[in-house]
């Protein structure tokens, strides 16, 4: 395990951790995080996948973790940068570090849902999206489906204003946001189709790459997950129409599980579940 640094474009550095392995004939692994989620909730999985002879690389999305410099307040960290700088930054990195022509992108949720902003996308192979979705606010369940118009509408925009941040961590959503990445993740959930909602606004005409994209995508969700229902995981393949989709359902009570939901495929306790998503790394 190798703490490195991922240098972007525009010289911002994200912090990493890479998983070498000798002589691999396998593709590397890309483990592109969660909104708000650190890389320490991925290292046992990548620890795992690198034991089953991949070389993996997971890290903090700018304004998170370990890639957050300075007050929160002061980030201008958001969702359209982590696809158009990050994520493409950390692709280069891997590939370098490996000497591979391509990667595969391991994405949890936001992490699996921003390959359509990525101009260096051809670098990919495939794009397996755990929990993936646009979690569009109308296709949300239970909890979730009351507590998100509260957030985005309410919370999000005050804090914005008094706080200069987005308190996710209050309430369980993982580490506080950049108010950028918060105003992002209310705007693209409000619609269907998540990040195109970006297209002509914050991303350019021709940045939009989702018509590009011939890879696969699977979708890897879970019954009882309350933000990637099935209508919001469809709702996020449909945006690739000239790939070849895939989404694929996981029971808990089949799995031996109470619970799977939208963070616990990668937690120990589900580790039963990673051999499922390490089947879906083979090209």
């Amino acid at each position: 395990m190798q703490k490195i640094k991922i240098i972007r474009q525009d010289q911002y550095e994200l912090a990493a951790t890479f998983f070498p392995a000798e002589h691999s004939k396998r593709l590397p692994v890309l483990v592109c995080p969660a909104t708000g989620i650190t890389q320490k909730f991925y290292h046992r999985f990548c620890e795992w996948l690198n034991q089953q002879g991949y070389a993996v690389m997971v890290f903090d999305f700018s304004g998170i973790g370990a890639s957050l410099y300075g007050p929160l307040k002061q980030s201008k960290a958001s969702i359209v940068q982590w696809g158009q700088l990050d994520i493409p930054a950390a692709i280069d990195q891997l590939l370098q570090l490996t000497h591979a022509k391509q990667v595969i992108l391991v994405g949890h949720s936001a992490g699996g849902q921003l390959i359509g902003i990525t101009p260096n996308h051809d670098k990919v192979a495939k794009v397996v999206a755990i929990a993936g979705s646009t979690g569009h606010i109308k296709g949300l369940k239970g909890r979730t489906k009351l507590l998100a118009p509260v957030m985005f509408k309410g919370i999000f925009p005050l804090a914005r204003i008094t706080l200069g941040y987005g308190p996710t961590q209050a309430i369980g959503m993982g580490e506080n946001l950049p108010k950028d990445v918060a105003r992002d993740w209310a705007q693209f959930c409000s619609q269907p189709g998540y990040v195109i909602n970006a297209i002509g606004k914050t991303v350019a005409l021709d940045q939009d790459y989702h018509q590009e994209i011939r890879i696969p995508v699977t979708a890897i969700w879970a019954s009882d997950d309350e933000i990637a229902t099935e209508a919001n995981v469809q709702d996020l393949l449909r945006l690739y129409p000239n790939a070849p989709t895939e989404a694929i359902e996981l029971k808990p009570k089949e799995l031996g599980h109470k619970a799977i939901g939208h963070m616990m495929m990668f937690k120990q306790s589900h580790q039963n579940i990673w051999p499922m998503i390490e089947s879906q790394l083979h090209i």
